[in-house]
């Protein structure tokens, strides 16, 4: 029954990861159909996000009311309902109006499943969850290709929204599996919600979120300009660029697999060093003064790898650090920074890179690796000495 519940929480994770790269996927054809410009794929993503941020906040009330299995649930019905709502949308509004349950059920799921994850299983599981994630990523580019290819950006909507709704319903049916673990964060008597000023004074918190938001922003930042990098410095085509840039995500997919079988040994806060040291090794590999665009190339897949392990050993340390008591509050508003991170810092390298050159973005994801290390040690050092 333990088994057969962590598989299921994997499953419940690649729901989560199947929309996120539809929307990038399709758009091409989608803002053509729409009669839209290109630029407004980020309006929706902006309203996706806002829901998440809200969802992510109100996790830890909602999980003590109803529990993570019910939530969970609840939420892949509320993203399938979503999805089957850009499948029948035929004007731009529709999309944004759709956007926000998409977004308030991907930031519940993100938040509830972390925190019990976290609570019940090892560092490993917490590594291969998240690789689950990027294995729902993977698969729902190949179905929108499908779709375009017999029908319409619809018929891929339409196809994951039917893969939703049929993990939602193998949910409910095995809510009772999930007493194999007791939930403490279901409510009991002596137990209750944390708001948001409340968790911000826990001595500590607000170094994690700091730094969690940066490190967040470095991964964003990467996924978002890897191509524009590659084309604009080192001289890649764009359809080459479009194809090695996934090279980043094969690297933290992989390296969320592998890392999964050494992490109960190092530890989260050994992983997380483990981790940076790599990925300023691929850093590093960007700021060398090659013209050949292979160095780059290598640069990116070492990014991956190092930013692998530090997502998952970040929360799975969270209930070690300041109690399982708040793991469900904090982790909340850690998926909500991580939401601010991702929505934030890529446009603003965006206005940099066009201001002064794309070549910066070594430059720049230094600086946030640096914000990033600097917080999360400070975090571990006060929550050793508490």
């Amino acid at each position: 029954m333990y088994t057969l519940l962590l598989l299921l929480i994997y499953l419940a994770f690649i729901s989560l990861g199947l929309p996120d790269s539809l929307l990038g996927a399709g758009w091409p054809v989608m803002h053509t159909a729409l009669q839209v410009p290109v630029s407004y794929m980020g309006l929706i993503s902006m309203v996706i996000s806002g829901g998440t941020i809200v969802s992510s906040l109100l996790s830890d009330r909602l999980t003590h009311k109803l529990g993570t299995n019910r939530v969970t649930a609840t939420s892949v019905f509320l993203t399938a309902i979503a999805l089957g709502g850009f499948s029948i949308s035929s004007q731009f509004w529709m999309l944004v109006v759709f956007a926000v349950p998409y977004g308030l059920g991907a930031g519940a799921i993100d938040a509830a499943l972390n925190n019990y994850v976290a609570l019940h299983y090892s560092s490993k599981h917490m590594s291969w969850l998240h690789c689950f994630w990027g294995v729902g990523t993977v698969i729902s580019p190949f179905v929108m290709s499908y779709a375009l290819t017999t029908g319409s950006w619809q018929l891929g909507y339409r196809l994951i929204a039917l893969i939703q709704l049929g993990i939602a319903l193998l949910l409910v049916f095995t809510l009772p599996l999930w007493r194999v673990n007791q939930d403490p964060a279901k409510p009991t008597p002596t137990t209750k919600s944390l708001g948001l000023i409340a968790v911000l004074k826990i001595k500590g918190v607000p170094f994690l979120l700091m730094g969690f938001f940066a490190y967040c922003a470095v991964e964003a930042t990467t996924m978002y300009w890897a191509s524009t990098y590659l084309v604009a410095v080192k001289g890649v085509t764009s359809a080459q660029a479009a194809a090695f840039a996934a090279l980043f995500y094969i690297g933290m997919t992989v390296g969320r697999f592998l890392g999964g079988f050494i992490m109960d040994g190092l530890g989260d806060h050994k992983m997380i060093l483990l981790g940076t040291a790599i990925l300023l090794i691929g850093i590093g590999c960007l700021l060398m003064p090659i013209a050949s665009d292979q160095l780059a190339l290598v640069g990116f897949v070492v990014i991956g790898l190092g930013c692998a392990p530090i997502y998952p050993c970040i929360i799975h340390a969270t209930p070690s650090n300041f109690g399982a008591e708040h793991s469900g509050a904090i982790i909340g508003i850690q998926m909500a920074s991580a939401y601010v991170g991702t929505t934030l810092v890529p446009p603003l390298f965006g206005l940099l890179g066009k201001w002064i050159s794309y070549s910066i973005l070594p430059v720049y994801l230094i600086l946030f690796v640096g914000l990033m290390i600097f917080m999360i040690e400070k975090t571990f050092s006060i929550a050793q000495k508490a």
